[in-house]
């Protein structure tokens, strides 16, 4: 099923929005459908890569190398942080 979104942005993004789904051979809603879909992780099905119609820019190098770094075990971040700081300090004293 689909519905109807308004969305309200800057004009200018809205005139590169279209340009670039014309570009893609594609529209601006199928663009945003598809991006939302893989942030959201719907998992109603799998998006491969080079199904997701994003510019190259946002496929930074440092970021894609941090991919899969890090692992959510539920823990609250604050007490994740505060145990990398005492192995840190642990290992400098004498």
């Amino acid at each position: 099923m689909t519905t109807k979104l308004t969305l309200t942005m800057d004009n200018a993004v809205i005139e590169r929005a279209k340009e670039y789904a014309r570009g893609k051979n594609s529209s601006i809603s199928s663009i945003v459908e598809t991006y939302l879909d893989t942030v959201s992780g719907s998992g109603e099905r799998e998006v491969h890569e080079s199904e997701v119609p994003w510019p190259e820019v946002l496929h930074a190098p440092i970021t894609d190398s941090l991919m899969g770094m890090f692992h959510d075990d539920g823990r609250d971040y604050k007490e994740v942080i505060n145990e990398a700081k005492m192995e840190r300090f642990a290992k400098k004293a004498p």
